[in-house]
Parts: structure tokens; C-alpha cells; sequence
């Protein structure tokens, strides 16, 4: 999965910013979908980060919730200096035509001050990606 920037959704904390890009990885059976999610987690401040953890959540249309949280992203803690992005894609399986992902990252920053960074709410509709009509956040 390549990072599109013409489907990204977008929300900034203070000095940092998340982008996310949403794609259907395989939609053979509409009441099963595998879905395909890339973040790109950007340090726009002036001291150097790790992002310590995620604490995500995707509410499918029929109000099931799946969680990911945990520490890291695939085992590693990603050190960003000034100006360095961290890019990070996973997949979730969801049970309907429709689901938003949202959520946060923990970074501590070189002082030990730690941030809650805030993920864009990403739509995973079946419908809008079939027909063209995903829009900007």
C-alpha cells in the first residue's frame, strides 16, 4: 500500500499531525470486508519524540467496536527527530458496509511531556470507495 495523498484524512495536535489513508483490500463478500489503513504520524515540533503507544477503535455500522491498543507499532517505538514523519499501515477486518477508525498515539517528547495525538476519524464505507466518494476530512 502506497501513501495517496489525494484520499487522506488529516487532524493535527499542536506540533504534530496524522494523516491516514483508507483502501479495500478485499470486499468479495460485502458483509465482510478486509480493509487496509496507512498513517503517517509527523513531528512538527522542535524537540525529538518516540511514539510510545496506539490506542485505536473502528465502530462498524451496526455499533460492534474492535480495539487496537498497545504499546508501539509492531514492536518498535518510533524515535522522530524535528521534521521526520513515522509511516505505519495495518489491516483490519470489519463486519458490515460502513465503520470509522479514530483514536490516538502517545509520544513523549525529550522533556519526558507526553501528548495524545489525535487520529483523523477515517471512513471505511463500501459504498463511498466503490463509487469514487471519499472525501477529505
Amino acid at each position: 500500500m502506497s501513501f495517496n495523498e489525494d484520499i487522506t484524512y488529516s487532524a493535527v495536535t499542536g506540533d504534530f499531525q496524522i494523516s491516514a489513508v483508507p483502501e479495500i483490500l478485499d470486499s468479495a463478500d460485502c458483509n465482510r470486508v478486509l480493509w487496509a489503513y496507512c498513517l503517517r504520524i509527523e513531528n512538527n515540533s522542535d524537540k525529538p519524540i518516540c511514539l510510545l503507544k496506539r490506542n485505536f477503535c473502528i465502530t462498524d455500522n451496526h455499533g460492534r467496536n474492535y480495539y487496537d491498543c498497545g504499546q508501539g507499532f509492531h514492536n518498535e517505538l518510533p524515535d522522530l527527530q524535528p521534521g521526520e514523519y513515522y509511516e505505519f499501515e495495518d489491516t483490519a477486518v470489519i463486519e458490515g458496509q460502513a465503520a470509522v477508525l479514530y483514536g490516538y498515539c502517545t509520544a513523549v517528547d525529550s522533556d519526558g511531556t507526553e501528548t495524545r495525538i489525535k487520529l483523523p476519524f477515517i471512513s471505511l464505507n463500501l459504498s463511498a470507495e466503490k463509487s469514487g466518494k471519499i472525501s477529505d476530512n
